[in-house]
C-alpha cells in the first residue's frame, strides 16, 4: 500500500513537471514568434495579428461573437486582406464569415442546434443562386476563370447564404434588436472614422490610409474628389476607399436605424442617442457627394413616412428639402443633382455612354448574359454604373427576372407581416427599417453597381444581410403575433 501511494505521488509530481515543461516551452515559442514578428513586420502588424488570433479563438466559442465579428469587419475593414498568400490572398471578411459558418455547423454536429427555420422566400433565393452558378458555367465558354474569379464568385455565394443562416439563428425579438444595436455601433464607428479623415488635411489623411496598404488597401492616391478633379470638393471615403460604396453603406444603415427615432421602444435609450447616430450618418453621407445614395436615403425616409406612427418623417423630409434648396452651403449639391438629371456633368455623361454599350451587349446575349469570367470580344465590357444593367450583362434577363421575383417575394412577405407588427412592441420599427433599407439599396442600385459586382464583397454581404433582417423580422413577428392571439383566446 505504501509503495503504491509512493508511486502515485511520483507520477503526480512527474505530471506537474511535464505540464510545467510544456507550458514553459509554449511560452518560449510564443515569445520567439512575437519577437520575430516585431523584427520582420513591425509593432502594428504584430499587435494586429495577436489581437486577431485572440479574437478568433473567442469567436470560435460563440456564434453571436462570430456574427458580430462579420459585422465589424464588413463595416470597418471592407477591403482588408491578410498580409500573406495561400495560393490566393484571403480577405478579412472571408475569415470572419468562414469562422461564423464554422461555428454554426459545429452547433449542428454537437447537437446544440436542431432543425432549420426558414421562410417560403428562401426557395426563390435558392433558385436565384442556382441561376448564378449556371451563368458562371455558361460564361466559361467566353473566357477561362482566374483564381480571382473563382474566389470572388465563391465569396458572393457565401454572402447570399447569409440570408439562410441569419434567418435560422435570429429566432426572437431579443436577438434581432441586439443585432441592430451592433450594426448601429459599427456604422457609427465608420462614420466617426470617415469624419475624422475628412477633417484632416489631404496629406495627413493620405498618410493615415496608406498604412492599411499592408492589408490590401491602395498604397497611394486614395483621396477622392468630385470627377477626380482636385480643384473640386473632396469626397468622404472612410475605410471604404470608394465614396459611392461608402455612400451606399451609410444610406442603408441610416435607413435601417431611422424608424428608431419615433419608435415606442427604441433599441437605445435615451432617444437622443438614436438622433445623434442618424445625424452623424447623414452628415457623412452628404460628404460622400454620392447622389444615388442621398436619393436612396430620401426615398427610404418617404417610405417610412407612409406608415402610421411615422408620418413625422414626411415633415422632416420637407424641412430638409427646403433647407437644401435655400442654404448657400448646399448650393453645390443642388447643382450636382440638377446636372445628374440633365446630363450636364462628366460623370453622368460617362454613365450614359456605359448604358448604351450595356444595351448593345444585352441585345447580343439577352437570356443568359456572358457570365463572370470575361466577354467574347474586346469591344464588349460588363462593368456599368447600374446594378441592374451589370446583372443583365452577366446573368441575362432571366437572371434579372429571378432577382426581381425574389426581392418582390421579400417585400410581399414583409408587408404582410407588417400588418401584424402592431401587436409586437419593439419589432415594428426594426422590421420597417429593414424594408426601408432594402428599398434604399434597390434605388441606389439604379446608378451604382457595387451590390452585385464581385470585387465588392462587403457591399454584397450588406445587401443580403438586409434581406435576412427583413425575412427574419417578418417570421418572428408572425410567430409572436400568433402567440399573443393564442394567449388572448385561452383567457
Amino acid at each position: 500500500m505504501v509503495a503504491s501511494n509512493g508511486l502515485q505521488d511520483w507520477v503526480a509530481r512527474l505530471d506537474r513537471r511535464l505540464y510545467a515543461l510544456l507550458i514553459g516551452v509554449a511560452i518560449g515559442v510564443m515569445g520567439g514568434v512575437i519577437g520575430l514578428l516585431l523584427a520582420v513586420a513591425g509593432p502594428i502588424i504584430t499587435f494586429g495579428l495577436i489581437l486577431g488570433v485572440l479574437a478568433g479563438l473567442y469567436i470560435l466559442t460563440s456564434l453571436n461573437a462570430a456574427l458580430y465579428g462579420v459585422i465589424f469587419v464588413m463595416a470597418l475593414l471592407p477591403f482588408g486582406t491578410f498580409p500573406f498568400k495561400i495560393g490566393f490572398t484571403p480577405t478579412l471578411l472571408d475569415a470572419a464569415m468562414g469562422a461564423f459558418l464554422l461555428v454554426y455547423v459545429l452547433q449542428f454536429m454537437t447537437g446544440r442546434r436542431r432543425g432549420i427555420q426558414l421562410t417560403p422566400v428562401h426557395a426563390l433565393i435558392a433558385l436565384y443562386m442556382g441561376w448564378l452558378i449556371l451563368s458562371f458555367i455558361f460564361g466559361i465558354r467566353h473566357a477561362r476563370p482566374t483564381s480571382a474569379n473563382l474566389r470572388q464568385f465563391a465569396e458572393t455565394l457565401l454572402s447570399i447564404s447569409m440570408a439562410f443562416v441569419l434567418v435560422d439563428i435570429l429566432r426572437d425579438g431579443k436577438s434581432l434588436r441586439r443585432l441592430l444595436i451592433v450594426i448601429a455601433v459599427a456604422a457609427t464607428a465608420q462614420a466617426i472614422i470617415t469624419l475624422g479623415l475628412y477633417l484632416l488635411n489631404d496629406q495627413a489623411a493620405e498618410r493615415t490610409l496608406i498604412r492599411l496598404a499592408r492589408i490590401g488597401y491602395p498604397a497611394g492616391g486614395v483621396i477622392r474628389y468630385i470627377e477626380d478633379n482636385p480643384a473640386l470638393s473632396e469626397r468622404a471615403i472612410g475605410t471604404w476607399v470608394d465614396p459611392n460604396a461608402l455612400g451606399g453603406f451609410l444610406a442603408l444603415c441610416a435607413a435601417l436605424i431611422a424608424p428608431q427615432l419615433f419608435a415606442r421602444r427604441p433599441i437605445l435609450r435615451p432617444v437622443w442617442i438614436m438622433w445623434g447616430i442618424v445625424g452623424l450618418l447623414g452628415i457623412c453621407l452628404l460628404l460622400t457627394y454620392s447622389r444615388a445614395s442621398m436619393l436612396a436615403f430620401a426615398v427610404a425616409l418617404a417610405f417610412i413616412g407612409l406608415f402610421k406612427g411615422y408620418r413625422r418623417f414626411l415633415i422632416v423630409l420637407l424641412i430638409g428639402a427646403i433647407a437644401v434648396l435655400i442654404l448657400p452651403q448646399t448650393r453645390d449639391y443642388v447643382i450636382r443633382f440638377s446636372e445628374a438629371f440633365t446630363g450636364g456633368d462628366l460623370a453622368t455623361q460617362m454613365r450614359i455612354g456605359e448604358y448604351g454599350d450595356s444595351l448593345e451587349l444585352i441585345s447580343r446575349y439577352p437570356l443568359t448574359g456572358v457570365g463572370f469570367t470575361g466577354t467574347p470580344s474586346i469591344d464588349l465590357y460588363t462593368d456599368v454604373a447600374s446594378m441592374y444593367l451589370i446583372m443583365a450583362n452577366q446573368i441575362g434577363l432571366v437572371g434579372v427576372c429571378l432577382f426581381a421575383i425574389t426581392i418582390a417575394g421579400v417585400f410581399v412577405y414583409g408587408l404582410r407581416s407588417l400588418k401584424q407588427a402592431y401587436q409586437v412592441v419593439g419589432l415594428r420599427s426594426l422590421h420597417l427599417g429593414a424594408l426601408a433599407a432594402l428599398l434604399a439599396a434597390l434605388v441606389n442600385a439604379t446608378a451604382d453597381l457595387y451590390f452585385f459586382r464581385l470585387d465588392f464583397q462587403a457591399s454584397i454581404t450588406l445587401f443580403w444581410l438586409i434581406v435576412a433582417l427583413a425575412l427574419a423580422s417578418s417570421r418572428v413577428i408572425r410567430q409572436e403575433a400568433a402567440q399573443i392571439e393564442l394567449t388572448v383566446e385561452t383567457r
